[in-house]
């Protein structure tokens, strides 16, 4: 059978998932995936880099990218990041706005549908946090955002525990165009295992520490190595932030803050790798590093 005729029937396309900060996007993506590859938090603004990851079905592929949180930035560092999210709206097949409706964020909503106005792409908005809302409550909102936009459908989810998932995957598949698949069928996502693992670091700094430090934070892999017959993988990793009252908070009394934040990581990157991981943190202050557009790009936003 040639390759061709194999796909016939087959679809497969890129979808962006679109939202304010804190919606819920990568929480979605480790939910349709099945596996955990974008980190997430309480705190807004997490997620700063498009992530890639490849749902594999019967008869199509999805890839998705979950994009940064989008709202009206200020700073050099914000404004690169909503820039990627809005990027990747234009080169996708399906564009997928994902709204919390138990905390809705009105003026970065506004600002999206403002700026989905400019898009011929198909939409679809889900309703994220379901289980958080009354009926009435989620009635009156799906109305609301019905009067908004003309969206091929509205799809009332929760992404924290898998409402209405599957209902959300059939319609997106459903406006995909006919294709073989993009990615081999192992294939989750096309990040590599030590970005990963920084972002992995990064989360724990954000979960971990108070309001202020975790927007200061950025995290690089210095060295990622196996050793010989395998079974420990070894990882030097250093979090730098702006100011040297932040190494204080990111290192804590003795050190336990910067152990706790290695030792959760640790377990993370583990999970991931499926083998040991001998972890080495260091921490450096980086002064303002978020306003230098050469550090930006350095650390890859």
């Amino acid at each position: 059978m040639k390759k061709n005729e194999k796909f016939a029937d087959f679809k497969s396309g890129f979808v962006a998932i679109v939202g304010a900060p804190n919606a819920g996007k990568s929480t979605l993506l480790n939910r349709l995936l099945g596996e955990k590859i974008s980190i997430t938090s309480r705190k807004p603004q997490t997620t700063r880099n498009r992530i890639l990851g490849v749902v594999h079905r019967p008869f199509s592929q999805l890839v998705f990218i979950d994009t940064p949180g989008v709202h009206r930035a200020k700073d050099e560092l914000n404004v690169r990041i909503v820039d990627a999210a809005l990027l990747a709206m234009g080169d996708v097949d399906v564009i997928l706005i994902l709204i919390d409706v138990a905390n809705s964020d009105t003026d970065s909503e506004n600002y999206i549908v403002k700026k989905l106005k400019k898009q011929k792409r198909p939409v679809i908005l889900a309703l994220n946090k379901i289980d958080l809302v009354k009926k009435p409550v989620l009635l009156e909102i799906i109305d609301n955002w019905s009067k908004k936009y003309t969206f091929e459908t509205i799809v009332p989810i929760s992404a924290k525990h898998g409402d209405q998932i599957d209902k959300l995957l059939g319609t997106m598949e459903a406006l995909l165009p006919q294709g073989p698949p993009f990615f081999p069928e192992d294939t989750l996502t096309d990040l590599p295992e030590r970005f990963i693992a920084a972002e992995m670091i990064r989360e724990k700094v954000f979960r971990l520490t108070g309001q202020e430090v975790p927007y200061s934070t950025a995290v690089t892999v210095d060295s990622f190595s196996e050793k010989k017959g395998g079974g420990l993988v070894e990882i030097n990793a250093t979090i730098h932030i702006e100011r040297d009252s932040q190494k204080g908070i990111i290192i804590g009394k003795k050190g336990s803050k910067l152990k706790k934040i290695g030792e959760d990581s640790r377990k993370e990157i583990e999970r991931m790798l499926g083998t040991k991981v001998f972890l080495k943190l260091f921490v450096r202050v980086q002064k303002n590093w978020s306003k230098d557009t050469k550090a930006i790009r350095r650390f890859g936003y």
